[in-house]
Parts: structure tokens; C-alpha cells; sequence
């Protein structure tokens, strides 16, 4: 200790300059230090969903999930594979050794997931891997009012605009949405228009999948110049839906949708929705954070984000968040300060 003294008294230039050194990295270090309300204790682990609306639980598992966790078998650092099958959801974790790097264990998920693929019918769903977020990384969360708008109108403005927007945001990996109604068009056949122009349901099915698509031409030369061909069938009105041919009758006279039932807009089937302190129905939207970034830094480019975003909403339309991870932090960084400063007072 004496002979670090004399040396620091000798060389004080030098301990000077090292001592600014010392500070200029602690205050970096402290600028740019991941802080959280708690510690995440979520393992390395890859999570793979597989939407099938048209089955059940057994069939879930015996056509999706028993293919997915037959094709992670063998994965190098693999300790366990859990799953959950339940109506119209296969949900696949695998959970890997603590030192692999995340990235490094996605990358061989997604390379069994091609193989699982291969054994899962294609009207059955495709596997996908989950976002590459944690279980503590629900960091703001926030619901959509609009007075006088309905529960559609919300849902498709949140999945459309603003999630789209959000998810630009850096170090932002998801926004997931609950509640509202899915728009959809919607085609409901009359039987007895089927039988009294000799049609199936299948003929209307059929009708629908192949004349509502793009398609390309290749192109054709004149005067050394290309003109492109495409074929625009895609239908983005109910007008455009109910044009669509399903046959031809007696004198090649077409039949068309709208022939053989109603053509309207409609809300998709669900199980579920959102209310809001007993006031009715809501919209939420849930933002996710990338695994190890950091919360409070990324919250606040998402608050920023949401001030833009809010000046551009129709009139009526509000975002309001009842969940911010800083406000957590913030509270549990002032009572660790007061239980320093008490703690040190009484000793």
C-alpha cells in the first residue's frame, strides 16, 4: 500500500490521467447499463407455434406437434422439449444449455423446422419460430378507444397501422393484439340457389381460390421494347367478390357469386375478447422487447413513437397505456435508493 502511494504521488500526471479514465468508463458504463425491475431467469429456449384452425387437440398433436418435437430430437445442447396442444395451436419449447448464444440455437431450430414441415399436411398450418423475446419481455402495454368506432374498425387500425409502426421501432420484436373483431369478406351460400342452378359448395370454393389471385404473363416484344402482361383478378370490394364466375348456365350465360348468396363484410370466428374496467369492449395492444435489450431505452423510443403515431389516428381515436416497464423500474431504483440512504443513516 505505502509503495502505490509513493508511486501515485511520483507519476501524478499519470495517476491523474488514469484516474479520468476510470471515471469516463463508469459513467459509460452506467449510461449504457441494462437495468430491469427483476432479474429474467428465462432459459435459452426457442418456442414454435403452429396455427390450424380446423382441428382439435388430439388432432393437433398427432399431426403437428408429435412431427415438430420428432424433428428437434438430437438438436447439440438440447435439454428438454415441452409442448402444448390445444384447439387450432401446437406450441413447441425447446430448452438448451445455458451457455449457447440464442441466435446460435435458433439458427438450428429453424433447420429441423424444414424437416417437420415436410411431414405436416400444408392444410394443416406451418410451424414457426416465436419471437426472439423473453418471458419478461411484455414491456408496455397499452389499449385503442375510439368513440363511435366499433371493435373492427380498432383491431384492424391497431394490426394494420399501428403494429406496424411499433414493430419499426428498434429493439421492438412483436406486437401481439388481443381482443376487437377480425374484418373479413364473407361469402354465405344459399342452398337452394346451389340446387336450383345444379352447383356444389365446391364449385364456389373453387371459383373464389383461383379467380381471386395475381398472376404474371411474362411480357411481349414490340419495337424493341417489352410490354409486361399480369393478370389483376385480386378483389379488394364486395362488388368485386359477388362479379366473380362460378359457371355458366344454358347458353353460356354466367352465374355468378353473388348469384348463389350473399357477399358482405364480417368478422371472422373467435373465442375470446377484451373489456376494460367494466366499460365494454377495448383493443389492447402489447408491445415485446428484444431478449437482452434494454427496457428502459427501448420504452422510450416506443413512447416516442406513440406520440407520433397518436397524431395521425382519425379524430376520437385514443391510445392509452395502462402498463410501462420504466414506471416499474423507476419505483424499484427509488425504493433501493431510500433503503441505501436509511440503511446508512442508522449505521
Amino acid at each position: 500500500m505505502e509503495r502505490l502511494l509513493t508511486l501515485s504521488l511520483r507519476y501524478r500526471f499519470f495517476t491523474f490521467v488514469a484516474l479520468l479514465l476510470v471515471t469516463a468508463s463508469g459513467l459509460w458504463s452506467l449510461n449504457h447499463l441494462t437495468i430491469d425491475a427483476v432479474p429474467d431467469l428465462t432459459p435459452v429456449q426457442v418456442q414454435i407455434l403452429t396455427r390450424s384452425p380446423a382441428l382439435g387437440p388430439i388432432e393437433v398433436e398427432q399431426f403437428i406437434t408429435f412431427p415438430i418435437e420428432t424433428a428437434l430430437s438430437g438438436i447439440p445442447g438440447l435439454q428438454e422439449v415441452r409442448s402444448v396442444s390445444r384447439y387450432g395451436l401446437s406450441a413447441v419449447t425447446a430448452i438448451f444449455e445455458e451457455h449457447l448464444d440464442l441466435y446460435f440455437v435458433r439458427q438450428l431450430v429453424n433447420e429441423r423446422l424444414t424437416l417437420a414441415t415436410e411431414r405436416i399436411p400444408a392444410a394443416y398450418g406451418r410451424p414457426m419460430m416465436g419471437p426472439l423475446s423473453t418471458g419478461l419481455g411484455e414491456v408496455y402495454q397499452f389499449t385503442l378507444r375510439g368513440s363511435g368506432h366499433s371493435p373492427m374498425f380498432l383491431r384492424t387500425l391497431l394490426e394494420w397501422d399501428i403494429g406496424r409502426r411499433l414493430r419499426a421501432v428498434p429493439g421492438v420484436v412483436e406486437v401481439n393484439i388481443w381482443g376487437g373483431e377480425t374484418k373479413q369478406f364473407q361469402v354465405v351460400v344459399d342452398p337452394g340457389k346451389l340446387l336450383a342452378f345444379n352447383l356444389t359448395l365446391k364449385a364456389v370454393f373453387d371459383a373464389l381460390s383461383q379467380n381471386n389471385a395475381l398472376a404474371g404473363g411474362g411480357y411481349i416484344e414490340h419495337e424493341r421494347e417489352q410490354y409486361l402482361i399480369k393478370g389483376e383478378a385480386m378483389a379488394t370490394t364486395i362488388p368485386e367478390l359477388g362479379q366473380i364466375v362460378v359457371s355458366h348456365g344454358p347458353g353460356g350465360v354466367p352465374i355468378f357469386v353473388r348469384d348463389v348468396g350473399e357477399v358482405k363484410e364480417g368478422a371472422a370466428l373467435r373465442i375470446g375478447a377484451a373489456t376494460r374496467m367494466g366499460e365494454g369492449e377495448t383493443v389492447i395492444g402489447m408491445v415485446q422487447m428484444l431478449a437482452g435489450a434494454n427496457a428502459q431505452q427501448v420504452v422510450e423510443r416506443v413512447k416516442e413513437r406513440v406520440q407520433e403515431i397518436q397524431a395521425t389516428l382519425p379524430p376520437g381515436v385514443v391510445i392509452e397505456p395502462y402498463y410501462d416497464r420504466t414506471l416499474f423500474v423507476s419505483k424499484v431504483i427509488n425504493t433501493v435508493r431510500n433503503n441505501l440512504l436509511e440503511g446508512g443513516l442508522l449505521v
